[in-house]
């Protein structure tokens, strides 16, 4: 029996206990994005120097996302929760304070080492502290937690940012941080097979530093890489090869070390492969699409960064409305299932984005969105719990460290290969339309003229009407080119979304039976 139950502690106050760390390390990968433009300014930066602030927080989580299991076991997990909240707390008050722009990207280091494990490890206390039959709904609960801050984040980024300062994005964790370090003293305690478990481990000192070098490089490959127009640059090519030796010497370490510090013969283990590679593409796909639609809305439509919020706002509600329900769907209903019908809604929501133009109503922009969402709580709450379902408590750590990484990851090469599609693409076409601009097709030559007279009324003199009217001719050709990338690329998320469902066949099915929770 686990030490929490022996001192009878309430799952619910154990729950919120661990959303509060969540949330906040949650919002704080999203709030300082809308901030960057203030930052730059204040602390003299620039654009490429700024968006470190973004890559070092990645960078670090990544690092220490997969071995969250194996420090658990090595410092206790209560003890090392609680250090990471402390360090995430402190490190925050630093980023807020910091005077110059290398000691911020420092700060924003510790504070992205210390938030990696604030995931994985709350999300393991959530799966002990719920009975089999309830853990559908407690990664519900979880998965209310983890929206909000997508949701949130940017908002009151914006809103602080504008009406106090960009520092203010940091100071405002300090009183959450504050309250989770408290109650996690008093609510959290070690199940009994960690305690057996804690005798001295031999450090996998490779490992660390194999794992380090690995996911450091290969997220620098991943967010520079159209910047610097991928294999064409000395820099990447270097990282990229980094990133392949160290990652194969990390396997082969791994795989013969006594206490690896990722362990990966749990993917001997079908059920969590399959489950782990659905993850990565679900986020492949879940990041690229809400990376896109500001994107389209703000470049080719000239929304606010306000105006495009409020269009992916919704979608948010609509998951976190959800959820509850299909928590609830999960104690009686073939987990496997419910995710096959919101990978289908996921894929017809970016295909209802592929007909998106520059002529839509906001309307038009909003309920894709939302029909994403729905989708999106159909995927993340059922699939979390199967692919965690066949995992041994003492395991629990280290399994909810690679799933959360490989979502991560996910993201990162979604993003990356989102933005460099986008670039390729938008060439392509306007390639192609450029051949039907052209003096004898009568289509462009009626618009040319219609333009050029209507500047010529408001008294601009012809000659400069005619380089005026060409250049608005061609913004027009840029604009229709960027939408028919846009919609592209919102196919092939769509189909990547079908192509992943052959997989849920490998996936094991949920037990429903009770028992199992922390206390059995």
């Amino acid at each position: 029996m686990s030490t929490s139950e022996d001192k009878n502690i309430n799952k619910w106050l154990i729950t919120i206990t661990v959303m509060l760390p969540t949330i906040m390390e949650i919002i704080d990968t999203s709030v300082a994005n809308v901030a960057l433009p203030h930052m730059q300014g204040s602390l003299n930066a620039g654009t490429d120097e700024v968006t470190w602030v973004l890559t070092s927080y990645l960078v670090s989580n990544a690092v220490v996302l997969p071995m969250t299991g194996w420090l658990a076991r090595v410092f206790g997990r209560k003890r090392f929760l609680m250090t990471c909240i402390a360090l995430f707390t402190l490190a925050s008050l630093l980023c807020g304070s910091a005077p110059n722009l290398a000691s911020l990207i420092f700060f924003r280091v510790l504070q992205g080492a210390a938030g990696g494990a604030l995931i994985p490890i709350s999300q393991a206390i959530m799966m002990e502290t719920f009975p089999p039959n309830q853990r559908g709904m407690a990664m519900a609960i979880f998965g209310i937690g983890a929206m909000t801050g997508p949701i949130v984040g940017p908002a009151l980024g914006g809103w602080i940012t504008d009406n106090l300062n960009w520092r203010w994005i940091f100071y405002i964790n300090l009183p959450v941080g504050i309250v989770a370090f408290i109650m996690c003293a008093f609510f959290i305690y070690d199940p009994a097979y960690l305690k057996r478990g804690r005798e001295r481990i031999a450090i996998d000192y490779w490992g660390l530093f194999l794992l380090t070098a690995s996911m450091g490089s290969l997220q620098v490959v991943l967010d520079k890489g159209q910047q610097d127009d991928w294999f064409s640059s000395r820099f990447i090519i270097t990282f990229s090869v980094i990133t392949v030796i160290s990652l194969i010497a990390l396997i082969w370490v791994e795989l013969t070390h006594e206490h690896p510090i990722i362990n990966l013969r749990l993917f001997k283990n079908v059920s969590f492969s399959a489950g782990n590679f659905i993850m990565f593409v679900v986020g492949f796909c879940l990041y690229s699409s809400i990376m896109l639609i500001p994107l389209f809305l703000q470049t080719l439509m000239g929304y606010s960064a306000t105006d495009a919020g409020m269009v992916m706002a919704p979608g948010g509600v609509a998951t976190l409305l959800t959820m509850p329900f299909v928590g609830a769907a999960m104690t009686k209903r073939d987990g496997r299932k419910i995710v096959f019908f919101g990978l289908l809604i996921g894929a017809a929501s970016m295909f209802i984005m592929q007909g998106l133009n520059l002529q839509g109503a906001f309307w038009n922009y909003t309920w894709p969105r939302i029909v994403l969402g729905f989708g999106l709580a159909m995927i993340f709450v059922p699939l979390t719990t199967v692919t965690l379902a066949t995992i041994p408590k003492p395991e629990m750590g280290n399994a909810t460290g690679m799933f959360n990484l490989l979502r991560n990851i996910g993201g990162s090469v979604g993003i990356a290969m989102a933005t460099t599609l986008l670039a390729r693409l938008e060439q392509f076409y306007q390639n192609n339309l450029v051949a039907h601009i052209s003096p004898y097709n009568p289509a462009w030559q009626m618009r040319f003229e219609g333009l050029k007279h209507a500047l010529v009324a408001r008294g601009i003199a012809v000659t400069q009407a005619d380089r005026t009217a060409l250049g608005m001719m061609y913004g027009a050709l840029r604009k229709q080119a960027g939408a028919l990338a846009f919609n592209r690329i919102f196919f092939i998320i769509g189909l990547t979304f079908l192509a992943i469902l052959p997989l849920l066949l490998l996936l094991k099915r949920t037990s429903h039976q009770e028992g199992g929770g922390m206390g059995h």
